[in-house]
């Protein structure tokens, strides 16, 4: 009778394990090719995303690279399938100048673009794009105190169509006036959707130009959101810290 517990519990062990490696091989698959989730902690995204928010970024949109691995091994250059973003397009990409950070921006330029800000409006290829004011956004602060501010926004429409909301906390910013930007082939030039409050595509020195070969994933869906300055573990503080208006909303 010993014997054959032992056996029992032999196979209870094995198939346990074996259905955690199971599990473990889906998830990295999943992860790897098809959705992998991520969360917000800067508001150079305000108001389109807020931190807090945790969303699934798809992994397929723009094809493969080696950054859609886990620990990005540099196992080959390029993407394969690869497709690129359309202008619009909300992204996550490694950075250039430190390919072990992510960052998410808004798709703005395309290859052979040029962009430019001009007192805050921006221009593409030399054409202004359209712009009209909304109501202020009203919230926690997008431009870097921890209180409630009331800060100018816009309704941006690009020229394929695209709208989306940008927030202008103070006139005349540091690159609302720029020079041109050219952006080079295989490149894309990113903007955070909070003007005054983004360190994007505008900043040579820290984000610049960002290769195809870079880009990991597209921003499709957030999940899970939660105030600012609250712990998503925290699960006993849900019912009044969760953002319910927010799960399971398309980011656009």
């Amino acid at each position: 009778m010993s014997v054959t517990t032992g056996t029992k519990s032999e196979s209870g062990l094995g198939e346990t394990v074996r259905v955690v490696i199971h599990a473990l091989i889906i998830a990295l698959v999943i992860r790897t090719f098809l959705f992998q989730p991520f969360n917000i902690p800067s508001g150079s995204m305000k108001a389109t995303l807020l931190v807090g928010d945790y969303l699934f970024v798809s992994k397929y949109s723009y094809g493969y690279s080696h950054y859609s691995i886990p620990l990005s091994p540099p196992l080959f250059s390029g993407r394969i399938f690869g497709s690129e973003p359309n202008r619009g397009d909300i992204v996550v990409f490694r950075l250039p100048k430190d390919d072990s950070t992510d960052y998410i921006k808004r798709v703005i330029g395309l290859p052979g673009d040029r962009i430019q800000m001009k007192e805050g409006l921006l221009h593409i290829n030399d054409v202004p794009i359209k712009r009209e004011r909304l109501s202020d956004f009203i919230g926690e602060d997008p431009c870097g105190s921890e209180a409630t501010a009331r800060v100018k926004r816009w309704k941006e429409t690009l020229p394929n169509g695209v709208s989306y909301e940008t927030l202008d906390c103070v006139d005349n910013g540091f690159y609302d006036n720029t020079n041109v930007y050219t952006v080079p082939a295989g490149h894309f030039f990113m903007m955070g959707d909070n003007r005054d409050n983004s360190t994007d595509s505008r900043v040579l020195s820290s984000v610049g130009y960002v290769p195809f070969e870079n880009l990991v994933g597209r921003a499709q869906m957030i999940f899970f959101s939660i105030g600012e300055g609250e712990h998503a573990w925290m699960f006993w503080r849900w019912p009044s810290a969760v953002r319910w208006n927010r799960l399971f909303t398309i980011v656009r």
